[in-house]
C-alpha cells in the first residue's frame, strides 16, 4: 500500500474501534430495554468484547508479522463490519453477546495492524507525524462517539449504532485487499501457538478479574497461573511469541508501563469524576459532558504538538512532562471548588494523556524491529485495553473506601509516581554529525549487542528516499 492510503487505512481502523466502544456505552440502556435484558447481560455486551480482544491482540500482531499487516487488517475490518451488521439484526441479547465476542476477535486482528502497517510503510525517523494523526483521529472519535451514539439511539434505536461502522469497515477492508502487500521477511520459524494460547488465557482472565472487582472470582488465580506457565514456556520456546528484541528493550517496557498507567489514570479518574459532578455538584449529564469538553479539545491538540516535542526534545522529556501534567490535572479535579477549576483540570488531563499516548506509542513502534512491528502494535493495544479496565476497577474499589474524589487523588499520585519510569525512554535527539549522534538518539547505538537485541533500526531504514505527497510534512528527521 502506498503511504497516503496506509495512513488513511490506519486512521480508519483506529476510528472504527474507538467509535464502537463509545457509542455502545450510550446506547446500552436502550438496548437493555428493547431486548428485555438484565443489567448483567447488558454489561456483558461490553465485557465479552473486551475479554476477546485483550486475549488475542499480541497473537494477532504476530500473524500480521508473518502473513502481512495489510492482509490481517483487511480480514479484521471485513469481519468487524460483518459482525457489526449481524449485531444490528440480532434477535436477542444472547446473540448480541456472542457476536460481540466475534467482533472482538476481528477487532484484535485489525488493531495491531493499524500500527504495523505504519511501521512497515514509513521510515522509523518519520513515524511521529503518522502516529500523531492517528492519535488525533482517535481523540475526535472518542469525543464525538457519545454524541453520535446518543443521537442515533434516540432517533433510530440502538441497532443503528452498530450500523455506523459497517460501511467504513467494508470499504477500507476491500481497499486493503486490493492493494499490493508490503514487503516482509519470509516466514521462517513456526508460530508459537501454545504461547499464544497461554497469553490469551492470562490476559482474558486478567481483564475478567478486573471487571468483577471488588468481588473475588476464579479468573484472578487463573490469570496468575497462566502467566507463570507462559513465562516459563517463552524462556524455553525456540521461536517465542514475544521476540527477545521487543520484550528485553527497556525503552519498550517503559513505554508500555507508562501507557498502562496513563490510560488507567485517565479512565479511572473520569469514571469517578462523573459521580462528583452529578452527585456532588448536582449537574445534569449534559452539563457534565459539556464541562469535560476541554479534555477532548486538548487531547486532540496534543497530537501534533507531541510530534514536535518528540523531534526537538526526545521521548524522555516529552513523556516526563506530559505524565506530570496528567497527574497534576487529576489532582486538580480531585479538589476542584467550582466549574472553572474543573474545566482547567480536564484541559490538563487531556493535554497530558494525549502527549503520553503519542510519544509512548512512537517509542514502542519505532524501537521494535520492523519484522516484529505487529507484536509491538499488539502490545501497545493490549496496554491501551488493560489500562482503562484497571483504572475503572481501581476507581470502583476506592470509591467504596472514601469520598468520590478519592480515586482522582490516588490515580493522580500514581501517575506522578510513574515518573522514574520515563528514564528508560530515549533521550533528546542529536543532530547529524554531532559527537555521539550514533548512540544518543531514539535509535540505539549500532553495536553488535544492540543489533542482537533487535533494537537497531539500521536494517530497516534503507528503503529509499521519502517521496510522494507526505514527503514534506513527514520529513522531520531526527538524525
Amino acid at each position: 500500500m502506498n503511504r497516503p492510503v496506509t495512513l488513511a487505512s490506519s486512521v480508519a481502523g483506529a476510528v472504527v474501534v474507538a467509535l464502537d466502544g463509545t457509542v455502545l456505552t450510550v446506547a446500552q440502556p436502550t438496548l437493555r430495554r428493547d431486548l428485555h435484558a438484565s443489567l448483567a447481560q447488558a454489561q456483558w455486551t461490553s465485557t465479552a468484547y473486551l475479554v476477546a480482544v485483550a486475549g488475542l491482540l499480541v497473537f494477532a500482531g504476530r500473524l500480521g508479522d508473518r502473513y502481512g499487516h495489510r492482509r490481517t487488517f483487511a480480514v479484521g475490518m471485513l469481519g468487524f463490519g460483518a459482525a457489526s451488521a449481524g449485531i444490528a439484526v440480532a434477535p436477542g441479547v444472547g446473540w448480541v453477546i456472542g457476536l460481540r465476542v466475534v467482533q472482538g476477535v476481528f477487532g484484535a486482528l485489525l488493531q495491531p495492524a493499524t500500527l504495523g502497517m505504519l511501521r512497515a510503510s514509513f521510515p522509523p525517523d518519520r513515524l511521529r507525524t503518522p502516529i500523531a494523526v492517528r492519535t488525533a483521529a482517535i481523540g475526535v472519535a472518542a469525543a464525538a462517539g457519545p454524541v453520535v451514539g446518543g443521537a442515533l439511539a434516540t432517533s433510530f434505536g440502538w441497532r443503528a449504532v452498530f450500523l455506523l461502522n459497517v460501511v467504513p469497515a467494508l470499504l477500507f477492508g476491500v481497499l486493503a485487499l486490493a492493494a499490493r502487500e508490503e514487503r516482509r521477511p519470509p516466514a521462517g520459524a513456526p508460530l508459537d501457538v501454545p504461547g499464544a494460547l497461554l497469553l490469551a488465557v492470562a490476559l482474558a482472565c486478567l481483564v475478567h478479574a478486573l471487571l468483577t472487582l471488588p468481588g473475588a472470582t476464579w479468573s484472578a488465580p487463573a490469570a496468575l497461573l497462566a502467566a507463570v506457565v507462559f513465562v516459563r514456556h517463552e524462556r524455553r520456546a525456540p521461536a517465542p511469541l514475544l521476540p527477545p528484541g521487543v520484550v528485553r528493550s527497556p525503552a519498550v517496557g517503559g513505554a508500555l508501563a507508562l501507557l498502562v498507567t496513563a490510560s488507567a489514570a485517565l479512565n479511572g479518574g473520569l469514571f469517578a469524576c462523573v459521580y462528583v459532578l452529578q452527585d456532588g455538584l448536582g449537574l445534569t449529564a449534559l452539563h457534565s459532558a459539556l464541562l469535560s469538553l476541554p479534555l477532548a479539545v486538548f487531547l486532540i491538540a496534543a497530537a501534533p504538538v507531541s510530534a514536535l516535542l518528540l523531534r526537538r526534545a526526545g521521548a524522555r522529556a516529552a513523556v516526563t512532562g506530559a505524565t506530570a501534567v496528567l497527574g497534576a490535572g487529576l489532582l486538580v479535579l480531585a479538589r476542584a471548588p467550582g466549574e472553572v477549576t474543573f474545566a482547567a483540570g480536564f484541559a490538563l488531563v487531556g493535554a497530558g494523556f494525549g502527549t503520553v499516548m503519542v510519544a509512548a506509542t512512537h517509542v514502542v513502534v519505532r524501537q521494535a524491529p520492523a519484522e516484529a512491528a505487529g507484536v509491538a502494535g499488539g502490545l501497545q493495544q493490549t496496554a491501551m485495553n488493560v489500562g482503562p479496565v484497571l483504572g475503572v476497577a481501581s476507581a470502583t474499589v476506592l470509591m467504596g473506601l472514601g469520598p468520590a474524589w478519592t480515586p482522582m487523588a490516588v490515580l493522580g499520585v500514581a501517575a506522578l509516581a510513574a515518573l522514574p519510569v520515563c528514564r528508560a525512554l530515549p533521550g533528546r535527539p542529536v543532530p547529524t554529525g554531532a559527537p555521539g549522534a550514533a548512540a544518543t538518539d531514539d535509535t540505539p547505538a549500532l553495536t553488535p549487542a544492540g543489533a542482537a537485541a533487535g533494537r537497531s533500526d539500521t536494517p530497516h531504514t534503507a528503503h529509499g528516499v521519502e517521496s510522494g505527497p507526505y514527503a514534506r510534512s513527514l520529513g522531520d528527521h531526527e538524525h
